[in-house]
């Protein structure tokens, strides 16, 4: 048995393991990290990041002014962000047999393993995972795509010109094996390769081996995996959580008697405590809201979302912020809000139970029926005649690098001024909750 790790991110997991003659890639997330070190993408044009003066260096050796410029003491690329892909030179990709996903996070990165490695096996994805994990892939290729960047900035990545560098772009390796997005086209071939698993189906692979999926808890069908021979049992442990909240409960049990454990995506807080941070969340969003001030919530567009959104419902009416709106806006937002409330199978035993009754599983059905959380595919358009503040914004991308939450932060950077005719009031106070990235 070997194990090869492929990715340097804990979270966000890709290695191959090597049993019994098959050889199995377990999960392929895709590092956005690397876009930290990238200018933002504005909907709009933004005359403050349009004016950036361009890096010159101390002694003026290296003439990189337009890849690179000089924000708040700090330098970043001009240029489409770039993406750091799982290590594709430590063994012959081709040979994967099979590729078994854990969760829509972690299988981000798909695109590149199957249409430019040679691979020719078979991805094992459950259908909530197929489903969001498309929705995400879609919603990255749209962000990307509608604010093309005709630039390909590659003069930087030169060695000799990287030592120059100020830090972090002096220190980040392996910039020759960035990326910039995959193509929608490239999207449906890769999950058309994608067999669908439930919970407990045993897979056989070639006769030597047996997969089954397990529930981990932490996502809409995310999964922990056993691989088995006839004489050993090796468990494969991604993102899982012991929480109590919309997906299914993790199956431990069957992970006992696991000769080998392979843990990945282990939490960096162990000590968090995600009831002291929602109600953390709610009082700083009335208290701003009271304020008439705007709550900026930068997130994905499913997972965590639907948990803020149910910890907002029970919240609202009673904090009397029954008539503020809350906005949800992303490429997917309809899709999202539309699939979480039909995968009951994939649910926890309460939110089961609500759609025989029949119930929608989650409150934010209700939200939308009575005008308090309203969706857009972007801040153009309807939402340009409903927006009305003060208000909650949930949108991505959360690197706020790019996405349609670049445009709230330009909003807050300059809140004087209102780039955007889609918001042509004067805009009070933002305040960004759950930052995951400096901004420029």
């Amino acid at each position: 048995m070997k194990l090869y790790c492929l990715s340097g991110h804990p979270t966000l997991p890709c290695n191959v393991l090597k049993f019994k003659s098959t050889t199995i890639m377990l999960d392929c997330g895709l590092d956005t990290t690397s876009v930290l070190n990238f200018l933002p993408l504005p909907l709009v044009h933004s005359p403050r990041l349009s004016k950036l003066p361009g890096w010159v260096s101390k002694d003026g050796s290296a003439n990189l002014e337009k890849e690179l410029k000089e924000c708040a003491g700090r330098v970043f690329v001009d240029s489409q962000p770039e993406f750091c892909l799982p290590e594709r030179e430590l063994l012959d990709l081709s040979t994967i047999d099979v590729i078994l996903i854990s969760n829509y996070h972690c299988m981000m990165a798909l695109p590149y393993i199957t249409e430019h490695t040679g691979f020719t096996g078979t991805v094992y994805a459950t259908e909530p995972t197929l489903t969001i994990g498309r929705l995400f892939m879609e919603e990255l290729v749209n962000f990307m795509e509608r604010v093309p960047k005709a630039q390909s900035a590659t003069c930087w990545k030169n060695k000799e010109m990287q030592r120059m560098l100020p830090g972090p772009l002096k220190d980040v390796v392996d910039v020759w094996a960035w990326k910039r997005s995959y193509s929608i086209q490239e999207v449906n071939s890769a999950l058309s390769k994608v067999q669908l698993v439930g919970y407990s189906q045993k897979v056989e692979l070639f006769g030597a081996v047996q997969v089954s999926p397990l529930s981990s808890g932490y996502s809409l069908g995310s999964s922990n995996w056993i691989i088995q021979s006839h004489h050993e049992k090796v468990s494969y442990v991604s993102g899982s959580s012991l929480l109590t909240t919309h997906p299914q409960p993790m199956d431990q049990s069957s992970l006992k008697n696991s000769d080998v454990l392979i843990l990945t995506g282990l939490t960096q807080m162990p000590t968090a405590n995600p009831d002291g941070m929602l109600g953390e969340f709610c009082s700083n969003l009335a208290m701003t809201i009271r304020a008439g001030g705007n709550v900026l919530v930068p997130c994905y567009s499913s997972g965590v979302i639907y948990d803020l959104l149910e910890c907002l419902y029970q919240f609202i009416d009673s904090a009397n912020l029954g008539t503020t709106p809350f906005y949800f806006i992303s490429p997917v937002a309809n899709s999202s809000l539309e699939f979480s409330q039909i995968f009951a199978e994939w649910l926890c035993h309460n939110k089961q139970s609500k759609v025989y009754l029949p119930e929608p599983p989650f409150p934010h059905a209700e939200l939308i029926q009575t005008n308090k959380l309203k969706h857009y595919p972007s801040i153009h358009g309807d939402f340009s005649s409903e927006f009305r503040q003060p208000c909650v914004v949930f949108t991505g991308h959360p690197s706020l690098r790019f996405g349609d939450v670049v445009h709230f932060m330009e909003l807050g950077a300059n809140p004087a001024s209102t780039p955007s005719s889609s918001l042509s009031q004067t805009s009070p106070t933002w305040t960004l909750w759950l930052p995951t990235s400096r901004w420029p």
